[in-house]
C-alpha cells in the first residue's frame, strides 16, 4: 500500500513535518500562526478511502510519521463519519456526500453542516484481468445492473453470465452508484453472497469469484488505483474514457464526484476545527491533498 511520508510530503509544502509541527495561518486573521498539537488536533473522521488522507494530514501538521498519528485516524465510513460528527463525537468530516436519510436526520435534529468541495473522486469498474472487456458505456453499466444484461457476450466479451457485485446501502460507493450511474433507476437485487460490506471484499470477490473472470464491481478510483489494489483486476473505461486524476477533475471522465469537508456550522472561527477545515481549501491543502494521490479541486504543482 503506497504511504505519504511527513518528510517526504516537507519537501513539496512549505511546511517542515520533520523539524516539528506546522504552524499555519488562521482564516479570520491571516497574519496570525497558530500550532497544531496532538491536545488541540481536531477529531477527524470519514470513509475508508480518505483514511489515508486523514493520516497525512495529522503527520504533516503534527511534525510526525504516519505510523506515529495512525492511532488519532480511526476512520468509520462515510454514512457513520456523518452521523458521529452530528453526535458531537468528531469535530470535522472529510468523505463523500452520505446517503439522503442522514441528511434527513440532520434536519430533524436541527443540526446545520457547513460543508464545501475539496476534492473529486471517480466511481470505476473493475473487472477480472482475465476479462477481455476493456469499455463500457454508462447506458450498458446500467442494463447490467438493472439486469436487462446478463452476459458478457452482449458487450462484447464471452458467452459467459456477467456475476455482477454491489456494495451495501450505507456505503460511499454504494451511494456514488445510485447517484452518478443509476440516475433513478433500480438496482437489481444482488444474488446471495454478492453484496459485500467493505472495498477490499469486493476487490477480492471480483479477482477470484468462483476463479473465473465473470464478475463486475466497483469502487473508488483512488482506492482500486492509489493504493495499489488493482493487481489482478482491470479497470475498466466508460464512455472511451479511462479514469485517471487529471480526466476526473477535468471532468472528462464521466462519474465524478466531490469530496467533501464539513463541520458543524456552530464551529467557532478560533478553534482548530476551523482553521483546519480552511487549510484543506487552501493552496497549501490542496497541495497535499494532490500529492496525496487525490484529484484535488484546485490545479496545483
Amino acid at each position: 500500500m503506497k504511504r505519504i511520508l511527513a518528510c517526504f510530503l516537507a519537501l513539496l509544502l512549505p511546511l517542515s513535518a520533520c523539524a516539528g509541527p506546522a504552524a499555519v495561518s488562521t482564516p479570520s486573521a491571516p497574519a496570525q500562526t497558530i500550532t497544531f498539537t496532538r491536545e488541540n488536533f481536531p477529531r477527524l473522521d470519514g470513509s475508508t478511502s480518505t483514511a489515508p488522507l486523514g493520516r497525512a494530514i495529522a503527520a504533516v501538521l503534527l511534525g510526525e510519521t504516519e505510523d506515529e498519528v495512525a492511532g488519532l485516524i480511526q476512520f468509520s465510513r462515510t454514512t457513520q463519519s456523518y452521523r458521529q460528527l452530528m453526535a458531537g463525537e468528531r469535530d470535522l468530516v472529510i468523505a463523500a456526500e452520505p446517503n439522503a436519510a442522514v441528511f434527513d436526520e440532520m434536519e430533524e435534529a436541527g443540526f446545520a453542516l457547513s460543508m464545501e468541495p475539496f476534492a473529486y473522486e471517480g466511481l470505476v469498474f473493475v473487472v477480472n484481468a482475465g476479462n477481455p472487456v476493456d469499455s463500457l458505456t454508462l447506458e450498458q453499466i446500467q442494463d447490467i445492473y438493472t439486469g436487462q444484461i446478463a452476459n458478457w457476450a452482449e458487450v462484447g466479451g464471452r458467452n459467459l453470465p456477467i456475476v455482477p457485485f454491489q456494495r451495501n446501502a450505507e456505503s460511499g460507493s454504494q451511494v456514488l452508484m445510485e447517484k452518478l450511474v443509476m440516475d433513478g433507476l433500480p438496482l437489481m437485487s444482488p444474488p446471495e453472497g454478492n453484496l459485500v460490506s467493505t472495498m477490499g471484499s469486493l476487490i477480492t470477490g471480483v479477482m477470484s469469484y468462483d476463479n473465473s473472470a465473470n464478475a463486475i464491481g466497483y469502487t473508488v478510483y483512488y482506492y482500486a488505483h492509489d493504493m495499489e489494489m488493482a493487481e489482478g483486476l482491470k479497470i475498466l473505461r466508460v464512455d472511451g474514457v479511462s479514469p485517471s486524476a487529471g480526466a476526473i477533475r477535468s471532468g472528462e471522465y464521466p462519474l465524478r464526484n466531490p469530496y467533501y469537508v464539513a463541520m458543524d456550522a456552530r464551529t467557532p472561527e478560533e478553534s482548530m476545527t476551523y482553521v483546519l477545515y480552511h487549510w484543506l481549501l487552501g493552496e497549501e491543502g490542496q497541495r497535499l491533498v494532490a500529492r496525496a494521490g487525490y484529484a484535488s479541486l484546485l490545479e496545483v504543482e
